[in-house]
Protein backbone atom coordinates (compact mmCIF):
# COMPACT_ATOMS: atom_id res chain seq x y z
CA UNK A 1 0.00 0.00 0.00
CA UNK A 2 1.61 3.30 -0.64
CA UNK A 3 1.43 5.63 1.80
CA UNK A 4 4.78 7.40 1.29
CA UNK A 5 4.79 10.83 -0.55
CA UNK A 6 8.06 10.55 -2.72
CA UNK A 7 10.32 13.76 -2.17
CA UNK A 8 10.05 16.14 -4.64
CA UNK A 9 9.11 19.38 -5.10
CA UNK A 10 5.79 20.38 -3.05
CA UNK A 11 3.42 23.43 -3.24
CA UNK A 12 4.59 24.96 0.07
CA UNK A 13 5.30 28.29 0.66
CA UNK A 14 8.64 29.44 1.92
CA UNK A 15 9.33 29.18 5.26
CA UNK A 16 5.95 25.98 6.17
CA UNK A 17 6.67 22.62 6.67
CA UNK A 18 7.68 20.17 3.46
CA UNK A 19 5.33 17.24 4.74
CA UNK A 20 6.96 14.77 2.54
CA UNK A 21 5.06 12.07 4.32
CA UNK A 22 6.85 9.14 3.62
CA UNK A 23 3.62 8.13 2.86
CA UNK A 24 2.79 5.06 1.47
CA UNK A 25 0.86 3.19 3.56
CA UNK A 26 3.61 0.54 2.17
CA UNK A 27 3.14 -2.36 1.98
CA UNK A 28 5.05 -4.15 0.02
CA UNK A 29 8.43 -4.15 -1.65
CA UNK A 30 8.53 -3.37 -5.56
CA UNK A 31 7.45 -1.43 -7.65
CA UNK A 32 3.28 -1.64 -7.17
CA UNK A 33 4.19 -4.25 -5.07
CA UNK A 34 5.12 -1.31 -3.12
CA UNK A 35 2.12 0.25 -3.57
CA UNK A 36 -0.34 -2.44 -1.98
CA UNK A 37 2.90 -2.88 0.29
CA UNK A 38 1.91 0.01 1.73
CA UNK A 39 -1.26 -0.55 1.48
CA UNK A 40 -1.62 -3.04 4.25
CA UNK A 41 0.80 -1.23 6.17
CA UNK A 42 0.03 -0.12 9.94
CA UNK A 43 -3.59 -1.27 9.85
CA UNK A 44 -5.50 -3.73 8.61
CA UNK A 45 -6.13 -7.12 9.00
CA UNK A 46 -7.89 -10.20 7.97
CA UNK A 47 -5.79 -13.31 6.77
CA UNK A 48 -8.20 -14.15 3.75
CA UNK A 49 -9.95 -12.05 1.69
CA UNK A 50 -13.18 -13.13 2.91
CA UNK A 51 -12.16 -11.40 6.58
CA UNK A 52 -14.34 -8.69 8.21
CA UNK A 53 -13.22 -5.11 7.45
CA UNK A 54 -13.41 -3.60 11.06
CA UNK A 55 -13.14 -4.72 14.37
CA UNK A 56 -14.94 -3.88 17.68
CA UNK A 57 -11.24 -4.68 19.48
CA UNK A 58 -9.55 -1.56 21.04
CA UNK A 59 -6.14 -1.18 21.87
CA UNK A 60 -5.13 -1.36 25.18
CA UNK A 61 -3.47 1.53 27.81
CA UNK A 62 -0.01 -0.04 29.21
CA UNK A 63 0.34 0.03 33.15
CA UNK A 64 1.21 3.69 34.05
CA UNK A 65 4.47 2.56 36.29
CA UNK A 66 7.04 2.01 34.01
CA UNK A 67 8.07 -1.74 35.03
CA UNK A 68 11.72 -2.12 36.89
CA UNK A 69 13.03 -3.72 34.30
CA UNK A 70 12.74 -0.92 31.65
CA UNK A 71 14.29 1.45 34.42
CA UNK A 72 17.84 1.21 32.81
CA UNK A 73 16.43 2.30 29.83
CA UNK A 74 14.34 4.79 30.47
CA UNK A 75 17.06 6.32 32.96
CA UNK A 76 20.04 6.28 30.84
CA UNK A 77 21.68 9.72 29.14
CA UNK A 78 21.91 10.89 25.61
CA UNK A 79 25.52 11.54 24.46
CA UNK A 80 25.27 14.32 21.80
CA UNK A 81 27.69 15.23 19.33
CA UNK A 82 27.42 17.14 16.03
CA UNK A 83 26.43 15.49 12.95
CA UNK A 84 25.73 15.44 9.35
CA UNK A 85 24.07 18.81 8.51
CA UNK A 86 25.33 21.84 10.89
CA UNK A 87 23.09 23.09 13.95
CA UNK A 88 22.00 19.00 14.23
CA UNK A 89 23.16 17.32 16.63
CA UNK A 90 22.54 13.59 16.78
CA UNK A 91 22.79 10.64 19.86
CA UNK A 92 22.31 7.10 19.83
CA UNK A 93 19.67 5.52 22.17
CA UNK A 94 19.25 2.20 23.25
CA UNK A 95 15.51 0.09 23.71
CA UNK A 96 15.05 -3.43 24.51
CA UNK A 97 15.00 -5.72 21.20
CA UNK A 98 12.19 -7.81 22.98
CA UNK A 99 9.70 -5.44 25.43
CA UNK A 100 8.35 -9.59 26.69
CA UNK A 101 12.21 -10.10 27.52
CA UNK A 102 14.20 -6.58 28.28
CA UNK A 103 16.85 -8.49 29.81
CA UNK A 104 17.67 -10.25 26.54
CA UNK A 105 19.30 -7.87 24.43
CA UNK A 106 18.95 -4.37 23.12
CA UNK A 107 18.39 -2.53 19.73
CA UNK A 108 20.69 0.72 19.12
CA UNK A 109 18.14 3.61 17.47
CA UNK A 110 19.40 6.58 15.80
CA UNK A 111 18.21 10.51 17.09
CA UNK A 112 18.52 13.79 15.78
CA UNK A 113 17.75 17.31 17.08
CA UNK A 114 18.04 20.91 16.64
CA UNK A 115 17.68 22.67 19.57
CA UNK A 116 15.02 25.30 19.78
CA UNK A 117 16.21 28.56 17.80
CA UNK A 118 14.18 31.15 20.69
CA UNK A 119 13.36 33.52 21.47
CA UNK A 120 10.44 33.39 24.16
CA UNK A 121 9.53 30.37 25.91
CA UNK A 122 10.73 26.85 25.19
CA UNK A 123 7.71 24.22 24.44
CA UNK A 124 10.09 21.06 24.51
CA UNK A 125 10.44 18.15 22.26
CA UNK A 126 8.68 18.04 18.76
CA UNK A 127 9.03 14.51 17.53
CA UNK A 128 8.42 14.31 13.96
CA UNK A 129 8.04 11.36 11.65
CA UNK A 130 8.04 11.49 7.76
CA UNK A 131 5.52 7.97 7.45
CA UNK A 132 6.44 4.59 5.45
CA UNK A 133 6.45 2.97 7.21
CA UNK A 134 10.05 2.62 6.61
CA UNK A 135 10.63 6.48 6.24
CA UNK A 136 14.01 7.75 7.22
CA UNK A 137 12.84 10.16 10.25
CA UNK A 138 16.54 11.40 10.85
CA UNK A 139 16.99 12.58 7.25
CA UNK A 140 13.13 13.84 6.97
CA UNK A 141 14.24 16.39 10.01
CA UNK A 142 18.20 17.25 8.65
CA UNK A 143 16.58 17.46 5.12
CA UNK A 144 13.20 19.37 5.44
CA UNK A 145 11.51 19.79 9.39
CA UNK A 146 14.56 20.92 10.88
CA UNK A 147 14.91 24.38 8.37
CA UNK A 148 10.92 24.39 6.65
CA UNK A 149 8.98 24.01 9.82
CA UNK A 150 7.41 27.38 10.41
CA UNK A 151 9.76 29.22 12.45
CA UNK A 152 7.70 30.22 15.30
CA UNK A 153 7.50 26.31 15.46
CA UNK A 154 11.31 25.92 15.44
CA UNK A 155 11.25 29.13 17.86
CA UNK A 156 9.73 27.20 20.79
CA UNK A 157 10.75 23.51 20.18
CA UNK A 158 13.57 21.45 19.58
CA UNK A 159 12.91 19.69 16.18
CA UNK A 160 13.63 16.05 17.48
CA UNK A 161 13.35 12.63 14.99
CA UNK A 162 14.28 8.85 15.48
CA UNK A 163 14.66 6.15 13.43
CA UNK A 164 12.02 3.30 13.84
CA UNK A 165 13.85 -0.06 14.84
CA UNK A 166 14.82 -1.37 11.18
CA UNK A 167 14.83 1.57 9.25
CA UNK A 168 17.64 3.72 7.72
CA UNK A 169 19.96 4.01 10.71
CA UNK A 170 18.55 2.53 13.43
CA UNK A 171 20.09 -1.29 12.53
CA UNK A 172 18.16 -1.58 9.47
CA UNK A 173 16.72 -4.64 8.11
CA UNK A 174 18.48 -6.21 4.63
CA UNK A 175 16.59 -8.23 2.22
CA UNK A 176 18.00 -8.02 -1.31
CA UNK A 177 21.25 -6.61 -3.32
CA UNK A 178 20.62 -3.73 -5.63
CA UNK A 179 20.89 -5.87 -8.68
CA UNK A 180 18.26 -8.58 -6.94
CA UNK A 181 16.02 -5.22 -6.29
CA UNK A 182 16.11 -4.18 -9.37
CA UNK A 183 14.90 -7.20 -11.32
CA UNK A 184 12.35 -7.36 -8.09
CA UNK A 185 10.66 -4.22 -9.31
CA UNK A 186 10.73 -5.36 -13.00
CA UNK A 187 8.88 -8.31 -12.05
CA UNK A 188 5.10 -8.82 -13.78
CA UNK A 189 2.45 -7.62 -11.11
CA UNK A 190 -0.38 -8.01 -13.66
CA UNK A 191 0.33 -11.74 -15.03
CA UNK A 192 -1.75 -13.05 -17.84
CA UNK A 193 -1.34 -17.05 -17.37
CA UNK A 194 0.35 -19.47 -15.49
CA UNK A 195 3.95 -18.69 -15.78
CA UNK A 196 3.66 -14.93 -14.97
CA UNK A 197 1.64 -16.13 -11.92
CA UNK A 198 4.49 -18.77 -10.89
CA UNK A 199 7.20 -15.97 -11.49
CA UNK A 200 5.32 -13.45 -8.95
CA UNK A 201 4.81 -15.82 -6.40
CA UNK A 202 9.02 -16.50 -6.55
CA UNK A 203 9.48 -12.96 -6.44
CA UNK A 204 7.67 -12.75 -3.41
CA UNK A 205 9.04 -15.73 -2.07
CA UNK A 206 12.91 -14.34 -2.89
CA UNK A 207 12.07 -11.13 -1.58
CA UNK A 208 10.99 -12.56 1.73
CA UNK A 209 13.51 -15.12 2.38
CA UNK A 210 15.94 -12.35 1.70
CA UNK A 211 14.78 -10.59 4.51
CA UNK A 212 14.75 -13.46 6.50
CA UNK A 213 18.14 -14.50 6.22
CA UNK A 214 19.93 -11.45 5.83
CA UNK A 215 17.82 -10.30 9.35
CA UNK A 216 16.78 -13.15 11.05
CA UNK A 217 16.06 -11.86 14.27
CA UNK A 218 15.21 -8.03 13.97
CA UNK A 219 12.06 -9.41 11.61
CA UNK A 220 10.24 -10.20 14.78
CA UNK A 221 10.51 -7.26 16.99
CA UNK A 222 10.01 -4.22 14.29
CA UNK A 223 6.14 -3.72 14.80
CA UNK A 224 4.42 -0.17 15.13
CA UNK A 225 3.85 -1.52 18.85
CA UNK A 226 7.19 -1.88 20.02
CA UNK A 227 8.30 1.61 18.06
CA UNK A 228 5.70 3.23 19.53
CA UNK A 229 7.31 2.25 23.20
CA UNK A 230 10.50 3.30 21.31
CA UNK A 231 8.96 6.92 21.37
CA UNK A 232 8.05 6.74 25.24
CA UNK A 233 11.51 5.94 26.20
CA UNK A 234 12.54 9.05 23.69
CA UNK A 235 10.41 11.29 25.45
CA UNK A 236 11.39 10.37 28.82
CA UNK A 237 15.37 10.78 28.37
CA UNK A 238 14.74 13.60 26.80
CA UNK A 239 12.96 14.59 29.86
CA UNK A 240 9.39 15.59 28.52
CA UNK A 241 6.78 15.11 30.50
CA UNK A 242 4.53 14.91 27.70
CA UNK A 243 5.05 13.88 23.87
CA UNK A 244 4.17 16.43 21.25
CA UNK A 245 4.39 14.46 18.11
CA UNK A 246 3.83 15.43 14.40
CA UNK A 247 3.36 12.18 12.02
CA UNK A 248 2.32 11.56 8.66
CA UNK A 249 0.59 9.24 6.47
CA UNK A 250 2.05 5.73 8.85
CA UNK A 251 3.24 8.59 11.13
CA UNK A 252 -0.26 8.51 12.01
CA UNK A 253 -0.67 5.13 12.94
CA UNK A 254 2.58 4.89 15.00
CA UNK A 255 1.13 8.31 16.83
CA UNK A 256 -2.08 6.83 17.40
CA UNK A 257 -0.72 3.83 18.58
CA UNK A 258 1.58 5.48 21.09
CA UNK A 259 -1.86 7.46 22.14
CA UNK A 260 -3.26 4.24 23.02
CA UNK A 261 -0.80 2.85 24.96
CA UNK A 262 -0.13 5.42 27.08
CA UNK A 263 -2.87 8.44 26.88
CA UNK A 264 -1.95 10.06 29.96
CA UNK A 265 1.33 11.08 28.40
CA UNK A 266 -0.13 12.67 25.26
CA UNK A 267 0.79 16.08 24.38
CA UNK A 268 0.04 17.44 21.55
CA UNK A 269 -0.25 15.21 18.93
CA UNK A 270 -1.10 15.87 14.78
CA UNK A 271 -1.90 13.35 12.61
CA UNK A 272 -1.96 14.21 8.88
CA UNK A 273 -2.83 11.51 6.46
CA UNK A 274 -4.61 9.06 8.96
CA UNK A 275 -4.58 5.99 8.68
CA UNK A 276 -7.47 3.75 9.84
CA UNK A 277 -6.47 0.79 11.99
CA UNK A 278 -9.48 -0.87 12.38
CA UNK A 279 -9.56 -2.02 8.65
CA UNK A 280 -8.75 -5.38 7.24
CA UNK A 281 -5.63 -5.86 4.91
CA UNK A 282 -8.21 -6.47 2.18
CA UNK A 283 -10.33 -3.02 2.37
CA UNK A 284 -7.35 -1.04 3.35
CA UNK A 285 -6.02 -1.69 -0.40
CA UNK A 286 -9.39 -1.52 -2.16
CA UNK A 287 -9.69 1.52 -0.13
CA UNK A 288 -6.59 2.93 -1.00
CA UNK A 289 -6.90 1.41 -5.08
CA UNK A 290 -9.85 3.84 -4.89
CA UNK A 291 -7.70 6.51 -3.50
CA UNK A 292 -5.11 6.31 -6.43
CA UNK A 293 -7.92 6.14 -8.42
CA UNK A 294 -10.01 9.32 -7.00
CA UNK A 295 -6.15 11.08 -7.79
CA UNK A 296 -5.90 9.62 -11.11
CA UNK A 297 -9.42 11.45 -12.06
CA UNK A 298 -8.06 14.69 -10.96
CA UNK A 299 -5.00 14.49 -12.73
CA UNK A 300 -6.79 13.28 -15.76
CA UNK A 301 -9.22 16.18 -15.78
CA UNK A 302 -6.45 18.72 -15.55
CA UNK A 303 -3.99 17.13 -18.02
CA UNK A 304 -7.02 17.51 -21.15
CA UNK A 305 -6.33 21.18 -20.01
CA UNK A 306 -2.75 20.99 -20.63
CA UNK A 307 -1.17 21.65 -24.30
CA UNK A 308 1.60 18.89 -23.72
CA UNK A 309 -0.79 16.11 -22.35
CA UNK A 310 -0.18 12.87 -23.86
CA UNK A 311 -3.07 11.00 -22.60
CA UNK A 312 -6.12 13.37 -24.78
CA UNK A 313 -7.22 16.61 -25.40
CA UNK A 314 -9.34 19.68 -24.55
CA UNK A 315 -12.96 17.44 -23.95
CA UNK A 316 -11.43 13.89 -23.45
CA UNK A 317 -13.04 12.15 -20.48
CA UNK A 318 -11.46 11.34 -17.45
CA UNK A 319 -12.18 7.58 -18.59
CA UNK A 320 -11.13 8.06 -21.76
CA UNK A 321 -7.66 9.14 -20.36
CA UNK A 322 -7.78 6.09 -17.76
CA UNK A 323 -8.01 3.48 -21.23
CA UNK A 324 -5.50 5.25 -23.05
CA UNK A 325 -2.86 4.88 -20.17
CA UNK A 326 -4.30 1.55 -19.80
CA UNK A 327 -3.40 0.59 -23.19
CA UNK A 328 0.22 2.29 -23.11
CA UNK A 329 0.96 0.14 -20.66
CA UNK A 330 -0.52 -2.98 -22.13
CA UNK A 331 2.08 -2.32 -24.81
CA UNK A 332 4.91 -1.93 -22.37
CA UNK A 333 4.16 -5.12 -21.26
CA UNK A 334 4.57 -6.57 -24.84
CA UNK A 335 7.86 -4.48 -25.42
CA UNK A 336 9.74 -2.35 -23.08
CA UNK A 337 11.17 0.48 -24.22
CA UNK A 338 14.82 2.02 -23.49
CA UNK A 339 14.96 4.16 -20.46
CA UNK A 340 18.88 5.62 -21.04
CA UNK A 341 19.48 3.22 -17.89
CA UNK A 342 23.58 2.74 -17.67
CA UNK A 343 22.29 -0.80 -15.90
CA UNK A 344 20.79 -1.81 -19.12
CA UNK A 345 16.68 -1.58 -17.49
CA UNK A 346 14.37 -1.09 -19.94
CA UNK A 347 10.73 0.78 -19.04
CA UNK A 348 8.41 -2.24 -18.42
CA UNK A 349 4.70 -1.67 -17.70
CA UNK A 350 5.89 -2.32 -13.42
CA UNK A 351 8.25 0.63 -13.39
CA UNK A 352 6.11 2.87 -15.27
CA UNK A 353 2.87 2.56 -13.23
CA UNK A 354 4.90 3.05 -10.09
CA UNK A 355 6.76 6.17 -12.04
CA UNK A 356 2.73 7.33 -12.49
CA UNK A 357 2.03 6.48 -9.00
CA UNK A 358 4.61 8.07 -7.48
CA UNK A 359 3.25 11.58 -9.35
CA UNK A 360 0.01 10.83 -7.66
CA UNK A 361 1.31 11.96 -3.95
CA UNK A 362 1.89 16.01 -5.32
CA UNK A 363 0.26 17.62 -7.95
CA UNK A 364 3.06 20.00 -8.44
CA UNK A 365 4.61 16.41 -9.92
CA UNK A 366 1.94 16.87 -12.70
CA UNK A 367 3.55 18.47 -15.27
CA UNK A 368 6.88 16.01 -14.66
CA UNK A 369 4.99 13.11 -15.21
CA UNK A 370 3.15 14.82 -18.38
CA UNK A 371 6.38 15.04 -19.65
CA UNK A 372 7.70 11.41 -19.20
CA UNK A 373 4.27 10.34 -20.58
CA UNK A 374 5.20 12.25 -23.63
CA UNK A 375 8.75 11.10 -24.16
CA UNK A 376 7.36 7.56 -23.31
CA UNK A 377 4.45 7.65 -25.66
CA UNK A 378 5.47 9.48 -28.26
CA UNK A 379 9.64 8.92 -28.87
CA UNK A 380 9.79 6.29 -26.89
CA UNK A 381 12.31 7.40 -24.21
CA UNK A 382 11.69 6.20 -20.79
CA UNK A 383 14.05 8.25 -18.84
CA UNK A 384 11.55 10.17 -16.81
CA UNK A 385 9.46 7.29 -15.67
CA UNK A 386 12.17 5.59 -14.81
CA UNK A 387 13.35 8.49 -12.80
CA UNK A 388 9.97 8.82 -11.29
CA UNK A 389 9.64 5.09 -10.10
CA UNK A 390 13.39 5.53 -8.93
CA UNK A 391 12.73 8.16 -6.50
CA UNK A 392 9.88 5.88 -5.13
CA UNK A 393 11.98 3.59 -4.40
CA UNK A 394 15.21 5.53 -3.23
CA UNK A 395 17.33 3.85 -5.83
CA UNK A 396 20.46 6.19 -6.13
CA UNK A 397 22.46 6.72 -9.25
CA UNK A 398 24.80 3.82 -8.99
CA UNK A 399 21.96 0.96 -8.31
CA UNK A 400 22.14 1.21 -4.04
CA UNK A 401 18.65 1.01 -2.68
CA UNK A 402 17.80 2.30 0.69
CA UNK A 403 16.14 -0.17 3.12
CA UNK A 404 12.78 1.99 2.25
CA UNK A 405 11.24 -0.76 0.94
CA UNK A 406 13.12 -3.87 2.89
CA UNK A 407 11.55 -2.01 6.45
CA UNK A 408 8.04 -1.25 5.06
CA UNK A 409 7.72 -4.95 4.16
CA UNK A 410 9.04 -6.22 7.64
CA UNK A 411 6.41 -3.73 9.60
CA UNK A 412 3.59 -4.14 7.55
CA UNK A 413 3.97 -8.02 7.14
CA UNK A 414 4.16 -8.03 11.57
CA UNK A 415 1.61 -5.89 12.15
CA UNK A 416 -0.92 -7.39 10.08
CA UNK A 417 -2.18 -10.84 8.58
CA UNK A 418 -1.60 -10.81 4.78
CA UNK A 419 -4.68 -9.88 2.69
CA UNK A 420 -4.26 -12.66 0.52
CA UNK A 421 -2.51 -15.93 1.45
CA UNK A 422 -3.00 -17.59 -2.11
CA UNK A 423 -3.16 -16.20 -5.88
CA UNK A 424 -6.55 -17.93 -6.32
CA UNK A 425 -7.55 -15.31 -3.66
CA UNK A 426 -6.27 -12.83 -5.51
CA UNK A 427 -8.38 -13.44 -8.36
CA UNK A 428 -11.83 -13.60 -6.83
CA UNK A 429 -10.85 -10.23 -5.97
CA UNK A 430 -10.22 -9.01 -8.79
CA UNK A 431 -13.27 -7.57 -10.01
CA UNK A 432 -13.70 -5.74 -6.62
CA UNK A 433 -10.42 -4.10 -7.20
CA UNK A 434 -10.85 -3.49 -10.76
CA UNK A 435 -14.08 -1.71 -9.73
CA UNK A 436 -12.58 0.75 -7.83
CA UNK A 437 -9.54 1.27 -9.96
CA UNK A 438 -9.55 -0.10 -13.75
CA UNK A 439 -6.42 1.61 -14.48
CA UNK A 440 -4.58 0.47 -11.01
CA UNK A 441 -6.62 -1.94 -9.68
CA UNK A 442 -4.95 -5.03 -10.84
CA UNK A 443 -1.90 -4.58 -10.00
CA UNK A 444 -2.84 -3.31 -6.57
CA UNK A 445 -5.21 -6.48 -6.00
CA UNK A 446 -1.81 -9.03 -6.99
CA UNK A 447 0.55 -6.64 -4.89
CA UNK A 448 -1.59 -6.88 -1.89
CA UNK A 449 -0.22 -10.85 -2.28
CA UNK A 450 3.55 -9.70 -0.73
CA UNK A 451 3.44 -10.64 2.99
CA UNK A 452 1.45 -14.36 2.45
CA UNK A 453 5.17 -15.77 2.05
CA UNK A 454 6.67 -14.03 5.24
CA UNK A 455 9.03 -15.76 7.24
CA UNK A 456 7.55 -13.91 10.63
CA UNK A 457 4.30 -14.68 11.22
CA UNK A 458 2.17 -11.28 12.08
CA UNK A 459 1.62 -10.53 16.04
CA UNK A 460 -0.96 -7.60 14.82
CA UNK A 461 -4.64 -7.88 14.39
CA UNK A 462 -7.35 -4.51 13.13
CA UNK A 463 -8.27 -2.96 16.01
CA UNK A 464 -9.53 0.60 17.07
CA UNK A 465 -7.61 3.28 18.97
CA UNK A 466 -9.63 5.19 21.46
CA UNK A 467 -6.73 6.40 23.80
CA UNK A 468 -9.29 7.35 26.64
CA UNK A 469 -8.50 10.36 28.77
CA UNK A 470 -5.81 11.89 26.37
CA UNK A 471 -5.19 15.43 25.41
CA UNK A 472 -6.87 16.93 22.58
CA UNK A 473 -5.50 15.21 19.70
CA UNK A 474 -5.60 17.04 15.52
CA UNK A 475 -6.33 14.36 12.87
CA UNK A 476 -5.90 15.87 9.31
CA UNK A 477 -7.26 14.69 6.04
CA UNK A 478 -7.10 15.42 2.28
CA UNK A 479 -10.79 14.85 0.16
CA UNK A 480 -8.82 13.92 -2.94
CA UNK A 481 -5.32 11.76 -1.33
CA UNK A 482 -4.27 9.17 -3.04
CA UNK A 483 -2.11 6.70 -0.57
CA UNK A 484 -4.90 7.41 2.52
CA UNK A 485 -8.38 8.04 1.62
CA UNK A 486 -10.14 10.78 3.71
CA UNK A 487 -12.36 8.66 5.15
CA UNK A 488 -9.66 6.66 7.07
CA UNK A 489 -9.26 10.70 8.92
CA UNK A 490 -12.69 10.61 9.29
CA UNK A 491 -12.88 6.97 10.73
CA UNK A 492 -9.44 7.43 13.34
CA UNK A 493 -10.81 11.15 14.55
CA UNK A 494 -14.04 9.09 15.71
CA UNK A 495 -12.02 6.49 17.18
CA UNK A 496 -9.73 8.90 19.48
CA UNK A 497 -11.85 10.20 22.01
CA UNK A 498 -10.41 13.18 22.23
CA UNK A 499 -9.98 14.27 18.07
CA UNK A 500 -10.94 16.93 15.88
CA UNK A 501 -10.90 16.29 12.60
CA UNK A 502 -9.57 19.08 10.65
CA UNK A 503 -10.45 18.43 7.01
CA UNK A 504 -8.29 19.92 3.54
CA UNK A 505 -10.72 20.15 0.39
CA UNK A 506 -8.11 19.65 -2.25
CA UNK A 507 -5.32 17.07 -3.65
CA UNK A 508 -2.14 15.51 -2.53
CA UNK A 509 -1.15 13.24 0.21
CA UNK A 510 -1.32 15.35 3.51
CA UNK A 511 -1.80 18.75 4.31
CA UNK A 512 0.64 20.49 6.74
CA UNK A 513 2.95 22.73 5.00
CA UNK A 514 2.08 22.52 1.11
CA UNK A 515 0.03 25.51 0.58
CA UNK A 516 -2.74 26.32 2.47
CA UNK A 517 -2.49 29.15 5.42
CA UNK A 518 -5.70 27.77 6.47
CA UNK A 519 -4.60 24.52 7.39
CA UNK A 520 -0.64 25.88 8.75
CA UNK A 521 -2.04 28.35 11.03
CA UNK A 522 -4.88 25.97 13.16
CA UNK A 523 -1.78 23.40 13.29
CA UNK A 524 0.60 25.99 14.39
CA UNK A 525 -2.18 27.31 17.03
CA UNK A 526 -2.29 23.82 18.16
CA UNK A 527 1.55 23.46 18.53
CA UNK A 528 2.06 26.64 19.87
CA UNK A 529 -1.01 27.40 22.05
CA UNK A 530 -2.43 24.16 22.65
CA UNK A 531 -6.11 24.88 20.74
CA UNK A 532 -7.29 22.36 18.45
CA UNK A 533 -9.46 23.61 15.52
CA UNK A 534 -13.13 24.38 15.53
CA UNK A 535 -15.00 20.76 15.04
CA UNK A 536 -16.31 20.16 11.51
CA UNK A 537 -12.86 23.06 10.58
CA UNK A 538 -12.30 22.72 6.61
CA UNK A 539 -9.86 24.49 4.36
CA UNK A 540 -8.84 25.11 0.75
Amino acid sequence: MYNRRPVRSSRSSAGSVRSTGTGRTLRAGGTLLAVAALLVSACSSGSSSTAKSTTDTALGALPRATPSTLSPFYGQKLTWRTCGVPGFQCATMKAPLDYAKPTSGDIRLAVARKKATGPGKRLGSLLVNPGGPGGSAVGYLQQYAGIGYPAEVRAHYDMVAVDPRGVARSEPVECLTGREMDAYTQTDFTPDDKREKGELVDAYKKFAEGCGQRSPELLRHVSTVEAARDMDILRAVLGDRKLTYVGASYGTFLGATYAGLYPDRVGRLVLDGALDPSLSARKLNEDQTAGFETAFQSFAKDCVTQSDCPLGGAGTSPDRVGKNLSAFFARLDRAPIPAGDADGRKLGESLATTGVIAAMYDESAWPQLREALSSAMKERDGAGLLALSDGYYERDADGRYANLMFANSAVNCLDLPAAFSTPDQVEGALPAFEKASPVFGEGLAWASLNCAYWPVKPTGEPHRIEAKGAAPIVVVGTTRDPATPYPWARSLASQLSSATLLTYVGDGHTAYGRGSDCIDSAINRYLLQGTPPARGKRCS
